[in-house]
């Protein structure tokens, strides 16, 4: 008995420690074919603003990001970033250092932009940590890429495919860490809030958007707010497309401003003999000059102008109307954008805005030269951007 009781206690450890062991090995497996990217992106941004002091900045941002590969349907990411100053810190960076001089929003610092386990399952996936959400156009959440240190969500995110010709999108987020970094006050604003974005392709005609954005803000309060909205993005033909968007918000969370105030934007884009032309109309509205539709989670730069004189909207609104023109040159892409800006409550002429970007590639770096003029009525002063920057992943 004693002669068959070893090997059959060896073959019941044995038996048992086999699917742990296969299970680690499969992880390190995972781990190990993972991919490593190195993005790096330098940047020279010069502002000239008559109510201030002009400065310039000359940064570099350095991106390390890891990708596991997959085990059993789940896989890890891990993303760091670091933004240094190459040159003195002589402006304001958005942290409160050097106020009077105009403000370049890339302060120095490393952090982790993002960390988050994922897990598969066919059309759907799931993900808990530190994350970029990127919905639709933007307008309402994004990730502010344009700034050297991204805007990024702490929470939890289902995305999913399952359904045919419909994509469903739901995030709960308890941070937003914002670009202006964790070693300042405001650099993360606490939230218990949901994100819900819903997208059916099944239309010859476009496609059509329904969203939910329940803001709230526990460090902003002010900023806390519930949105409801709409958008159809039209196809024509080859030639022509069109977006129409309409949006209800209203306060939440202890925001301690009542409101209510709509967004509305409808804008047309045709490609023309080599010309890609868009012309639009985007609107947030004012509730009689009380308060305004807020974007808070938005790139911002993106929208009303490239000089940031919109980033958070007057209480009396704002009217954008907007055009521009592209085209490739040779090598280069051009783009020549317009705004004409004003109030939504009362007649006030905000001012205008014409901004000329030009981008190109030189082998595995891209290179961009941008710059933006706006002209102030009633709103704000003369300010001009002009940034050169290039970039390249490995």
């Amino acid at each position: 008995m004693h002669r068959m009781t070893y090997p059959l206690s060896a073959s019941l450890a044995l038996c048992l420690s086999a699917p742990a062991a296969v299970a680690q090995n499969g992880i390190v497996e995972a781990l190990q074919s993972g991919e490593t990217q190195l993005h790096l992106r330098t940047r020279f941004e010069d502002v000239d603003q008559d109510d201030v002091e002009g400065a310039s900045a000359f940064t570099q941002k350095t991106r390390l990001t890891y990708a596991s590969g997959r085990y059993e349907g789940f896989n890890l990411l891990l993303e760091m970033d670091d933004t240094t100053a190459i040159t003195d810190v002589d402006y304001n960076d958005g942290t409160g250092i050097n106020p009077g001089t105009a403000v370049i929003a890339d302060p120095e610092g490393t952090e982790i932009n993002q960390s988050y386990l994922a897990y598969q399952a066919g059309a759907t996936q799931v993900k808990y940590g530190r994350q970029r959400i990127l919905l639709d156009n933007q307008r309402f959440v994004g990730g502010v890429g344009w700034r050297q240190n991204e805007q990024t969500y702490d929470g939890f995110s289902v995305s999913s495919k399952a359904v045919d010709q419909f994509e469903l999108f739901y995030a709960y987020v308890h941070n937003v860490n914002r670009i202006f970094g964790e070693s300042v006050a405001g650099g993360d604003h606490k939230h218990q809030s949901h994100l819900l974005n819903g997208k059916y392709t099944g239309l010859n005609a476009g496609t059509l958007v329904a969203y939910a954005y329940l803001l709230d803000n526990e460090t902003a309060p002010g900023l806390a707010s519930d949105t409801l909205g709409l958008r159809w993005q039209g196809t024509v033909n080859e030639t022509f497309s069109y977006n129409l968007e309409y949006a209800a918000q209203s306060e939440a969370g202890d925001n301690p401003t009542d409101y209510s105030a709509s967004y509305l934007m409808a804008e047309g884009l045709a490609k023309v003999e080599g010309f890609n032309l868009k012309l639009g109309y985007e609107v947030l509205g004012s509730d009689d000059g009380a308060a305004a539709f807020a974007t808070p989670l938005a790139t911002l730069h993106a929208f009303q102008g490239w000089t940031d004189k919109f980033l958070a909207t007057p209480a009396t609104g704002v009217e954008d109307m907007y055009f521009s023109v592209g085209r490739p040159v040779g090598p280069v892409n051009l783009t020549l954008v317009y705004h004409d800006l004003s109030a939504n409550e009362g007649d006030a002429d905000y001012g205008s805005e014409l901004g000329l970007v030009a981008g190109t590639k030189v082998g595995p770096v891209g290179l961009t030269l941008k710059y933006a003029d706006y002209s102030a009525d009633e709103f704000a002063t003369d300010t001009r951007k002009l940034w050169l920057m290039a970039a390249t992943t490995f």
